[in-house]
């Protein structure tokens, strides 16, 4: 998966509307989103808690929050909202999947201005614990009024793409949750799972996407996962965006850059005994300097800082073996280098302005040779070679995205396959007759 940049996320959403629904973890979904299509860092652990705040990251509180009183009942309401010139994003916070409120939110959209272009939704955590001794079968029927609904409001041209709800520790202490309802929710880590299997099938059923977050992060809960045991830090919802926007450019048909995706925000590895455990932070995070530290390698021009480390440099060659020297003699010089022709238009339907894709955002590990033809001397000579071993070889000439147009509307997947793990079915027909072959 390739870890897009600031700069290439703000040409993914250009002029597009985005809404996310959803409880606190999405609305920690929206802040990242907001914070990426600005800058290339990542966020702080006093943003990730803050709730209801007036603004942050030039974004504005449109509804509820700090407007009214704070509080972690069921009928909390927070709207924010981040515009710019080319970009708008918008955020409501939900306690249940399907409600009045829900239904407002709808046709607030429905008869807007502007039609969304990408919903993103959640909802679950609430619906499981705050709504008393039905909650499960209230949640199955709600879910199947939610995409019902949806398909009936939002255009066709509309991505919706379902979350499913991310793993939680045993021990849940979050604010979302009272005291008294603490020892019921025992059960709720295994309950979650059963949920996102129901959301996932309803929505799949009604032509949704699914993108599978409790599979990406099952693995990572000692690590990433906060001490409340429903929360992630910032590095894990900074790889979440970048599975989001993976997801959404796949559904566009935007083919992203061809470069190696070197590093991770996330890295595998055995997980620790639980969550709440001080995690060492390599990389540090901060408002203004970049979320990844500069290698120590030839920097790039300014303004391009990489957000992942630079790819490491080329492995070392086998030494040659001393066979019997055998003459060659050379009668003509070597061709010229070739150069891998490179796409560096951009097509679009509406045109981009300060931050197109070009050439100066790839930087090239080493400067390109001014010599394009080698001579050599009669009397040289060349030794036979073992064959080497196939490593990679490095590409450095980078792969402008190309956006293809009139595609059919996007199929989504199953929520428990791979992506491309299904074939497509071939478009070839048999001849009528037997064709004679070529003589």
């Amino acid at each position: 998966m390739v870890h897009l940049l600031a700069s290439e996320v703000r040409q993914l959403l250009h002029n597009k509307f985005v809404v996310i629904l959803g409880d606190s973890v999405q609305r920690a979904v929206y802040k990242d989103l907001v914070l990426l299509l600005q800058k290339d860092c990542l966020l702080t652990l006093s943003q990730l808690k803050a709730k209801g705040e007036y603004s942050f990251e030039q974004d504005e509180l449109v509804q509820g929050g700090k407007q009214g009183r704070m509080h972690n009942g069921t009928h909390y309401r927070e709207v924010r909202q981040f515009c710019s010139g080319q970009h708008l994003v918008r955020f409501y916070f939900l306690t249940r999947v399907y409600s009045d409120y829900l239904e407002a939110i709808l046709e607030e959209l429905h008869s807007g201005e502007h039609d969304p272009d990408l919903v993103i939704m959640n909802s679950c955590l609430w619906d499981l614990t705050r709504y008393g001794e039905d909650s499960w079968p209230n949640y199955l029927q709600n879910l199947e009024s939610l995409f019902g609904r949806l398909r009936q409001v939002l255009p066709e041209s509309c991505l919706l793409v379902w979350n499913t709800a991310m793993p939680v520790a045993n021990n849940i202490n979050s604010g979302f949750l009272p005291p008294e309802l603490r020892p019921a929710a025992s059960t709720l880590k295994t309950n979650v799972i059963e949920a996102n299997f129901y959301s996932s099938a309803e929505a799949q059923k009604h032509g949704f996407d699914v993108l599978d977050l409790h599979f990406h992060f099952r693995r990572h809960t000692g690590k990433y996962l906060q001490p409340d045991g429903v929360h992630w830090n910032e590095r894990a919802h900074r790889h979440l965006s970048q599975l989001l926007l993976a997801h959404v450019a796949d559904a566009w048909g935007v083919e992203l850059p061809q470069r190696d995706p070197v590093g991770k925000c996330i890295k595998d590895g055995p997980a620790r005994a639980g969550p709440g455990r001080r995690l060492e932070r390599q990389l540090p995070a901060c408002r203004d300097q970049p979320a990844f530290p500069p290698p120590h390698r030839p920097l790039p021009l300014p303004g391009c800082c990489p957000l992942l480390p630079t790819p490491s440099p080329r492995p070392p060659q086998f030494p040659l073996l001393p066979p019997k020297p055998l003459p060659i003699p050379l009668q003509q010089v070597t061709p010229p280098f070739l150069v891998c022709p490179q796409d560096a238009d951009f097509s679009s339907d509406h045109p981009f302005q300060s931050d197109q894709f070009s050439l100066n955002h790839f930087h090239s590990d080493i400067l390109p040779s001014t010599q394009t033809e080698f001579a050599f001397d009669g009397d040289f000579m060349f030794s036979p070679q073992p064959p080497r071993l196939p490593f990679p070889q490095p590409c450095y000439q980078q792969r402008a995205p190309v956006v293809h147009r009139g595609f059919p509307r996007y199929c989504p997947r199953g929520p428990y396959l791979p992506w491309r793990g299904r074939p497509r079915n071939s478009k070839r027909r048999a001849p009528a007759y037997r064709e004679p072959r070529p003589q």
